[in-house]
């Protein structure tokens, strides 16, 4: 027998193709429905039917920087505004590590048990180098974001001071028409700045751990003036009695600041937000609150004044985004930056020429 006459063994047969997953007609209505976008008039109509869906395309366009979504954000804002205000607002912030997600799950959980409607808007930080964001609440809040009464929207900081996304404003109006009677808003906790978060809520809660030397900065002003309550997490297990002595020092501490015009005296208090132990004495203090500046008229007060912010605010961040998107600045800008770093002329000199060639 020849040689070239052998078959190899290495030879291969016809194998049974497996069938399609999907069928074509039905991978055509798929891309068909995603290209379709649906209108302002039909989002709205939807997110008034608590449709939460909705909501979230919704609030994809509010963040969007696309020029072309604004009128349409614009549109479904002022549609949903005579729904809006009917919920209460809470803050809460502290340094990374306090536990933030892990006791929102657990506050959360214990609101829609309690029959409230909750949104949780959670502001994660974004790297200064890459400019991304991990997004990654719902992973952490996994037993509350399957919660039929709960909603939980991440979004990225990008560079706004203080650890609150840019459209937050807005998206609290939203919810807020979707039927949900309690927002909650986390914030990065980053240190530098909270007073934007503290201009958007009711209640402003302050998280704190034990052993971090924290009680001993509890005499400095700043965050700690803004805070309504301070909640010392994790007390539990060891940590116990550590938590309860951060809970005294803290108490001592409030007694320092001037009171506040709400007439609320804020207390510090401890939790678990792994075994549920002090959660409910959290709500019942933001309730008590909540009784309080109802009564005497201070809740109406602080919303009118945060409008009024946030009008301002608008404006700001509306001149800024126009200079700097202006034809003649962006070529400008240019050529000062480099002037400026060859010392050839002063930031401050380079900045006027900027600021009077915008406004001839």
């Amino acid at each position: 027998m020849e040689p070239n006459s052998i078959k190899s063994a290495l030879t291969e047969k016809d194998g049974i193709h497996p069938p399609q997953n999907m069928s074509t007609s039905s991978v055509e209505v798929i891309q068909k429905m995603r290209r379709k976008q649906p209108s302002a008039q039909e989002l709205i109509d939807r997110i008034l039917t608590h449709n939460k869906t909705a909501l979230s395309r919704a609030i994809t366009l509010v963040e969007s920087t696309n020029p072309d979504h604004l009128d349409k954000a614009n549109a479904i804002i002022q549609a949903c505004l005579p729904y809006a205000n009917k919920s209460f607002r809470i803050g809460i912030t502290g340094v990374p590590g306090v536990g933030k997600s892990t006791f929102i799950e657990a506050f959360g959980k214990y609101l829609t048990s309690l029959g409230k409607k909750v949104a949780v808007l959670a502001v994660d930080p974004s790297s200064t180098i890459s400019h991304g964001s991990i997004l990654g609440d719902k992973t952490r809040m996994e037993e509350l974001v399957k919660d039929e009464n709960a909603y939980i929207r991440p979004s990225a900081s990008g560079e706004t001071l203080g650890g609150v996304a840019r459209k937050t404003r807005e998206t609290i109006i939203l919810c807020e028409a979707a039927g949900f009677d309690t927002i909650i808003i986390e914030t990065v906790g980053v240190g530098q700045s909270e007073t934007a978060v503290h201009s958007m809520v009711d209640f402003f809660l302050l998280l704190k751990i034990s052993g971090a030397g924290d009680e001993l900065q509890g005499i400095k002003r700043g965050i700690m003036e803004m805070a309504d309550a301070i909640v010392i997490n994790k007390a539990d297990g060891d940590n116990i009695n550590k938590a309860k002595l951060a809970k005294a020092e803290f108490n001592r501490a409030l007694h320092l600041f001037p009171a506040k015009k709400s007439g609320w005296i804020p207390t510090a208090s401890t939790c678990s937000s792994y075994t549920k132990e002090g959660i409910a004495d959290v709500w019942e203090n933001i309730s008590e609150y909540k009784i309080l500046v109802q009564d005497n008229h201070y809740f109406e007060q602080k919303r009118h004044e945060q409008n009024q912010f946030w009008m301002l605010e608008t404006i700001n961040n509306q001149l800024q985004s126009n200079f700097y998107n202006h034809p003649k600045i962006i070529k400008l800008l240019e050529e000062n930056k480099k002037a400026v770093q060859k010392d050839e002329i002063s930031p401050f000199a380079a900045a006027m020429n900027l600021l009077n060639a915008y406004f001839q």
